[in-house]
């Protein structure tokens, strides 16, 4: 890579009439409301990638769960494999199990990443460790529809340290929280199975906060800044 290639403009991506019409389609995304916590409907969002890295590796597959009326509604369930036909196999595939085979029937990025989309409309996202989903998932969108990503992300990882302060699993993984609640999760480390974990998870936190008497969305996202704050603070 040259290095002033960063400087180059991106390619438009190229989108026949009907992802256009559907890309127009697409409803704008609100703040995080006042509206309850129990009212507000939630897309829960994990993605499997072909590795860590924020500026090359890319999005394989996306799955989502969605919490509504404060329960997980299984009838709204969304899984997409994304077709990419330069993958080189890495050792994530020994976590996700997506293997070539599977990323060549996949759909086509641009239409996978619609119908999420479609499937979000104007509901706030929730991920485990979300800074990572929300730039890769940003980053997907941008390439692949040239489309920016405005929806709010919560991010589990941090509610839950927040809003369980005797817990002795901070800073910890997916599966660290998992066995703490004794949640009984079948299945890891695809994109639906972590997304119905982390909704779990996330139902449970909600409870705490509703506790805590954070009962929206707006006050929860507010009082995670402040704690996340006064940790950097207390770091230096």
């Amino acid at each position: 890579m040259s290095l002033f290639s960063w400087l180059l403009p991106r390619k438009t991506p190229v989108l026949s009439l009907d992802q256009q019409q559907r890309l127009l389609q697409l409803p704008p995304a609100p703040g995080l409301g006042e509206a309850s916590l129990r009212s507000q409907r939630w897309v829960v969002v994990d993605l499997e990638t072909s590795g860590l890295n924020l500026n090359r590796d890319q999005v394989l597959s996306i799955g989502a769960m969605v919490i509504e009326d404060g329960a997980i509604d299984l009838g709204q369930a969304f899984e997409r494999t994304l077709l990419r036909t330069h993958n080189p196999l890495n050792p994530s595939v020994l976590l996700h199990g997506l293997g070539p085979e599977a990323i060549a029937a996949g759909c086509d990025p641009a239409d996978a990443l619609l119908d999420f989309m479609t499937f979000v409309g104007d509901s706030p996202l929730l991920a485990f460790h979300a800074p990572f989903d929300q730039h890769m998932l940003g980053r997907a969108l941008k390439d692949s529809l040239g489309y920016r990503l405005q929806h709010p992300f919560m991010d589990v990882a941090a509610l839950a340290p927040l809003l369980c302060p005797h817990a002795d699993v901070r800073d910890a993984g997916l599966d660290h929280w998992v066995r703490h609640f004794n949640l009984q999760v079948e299945d890891r480390h695809n994109a639906s199975a972590d997304a119905l974990a982390t909704a779990e998870l996330a139902l449970i936190l909600f409870s705490r906060a509703r506790a805590q008497h954070l009962d929206n969305p707006l006050a929860l996202q507010q009082r995670l800044n402040q704690w996340q704050r006064r940790k950097q603070m207390h770091s230096f």
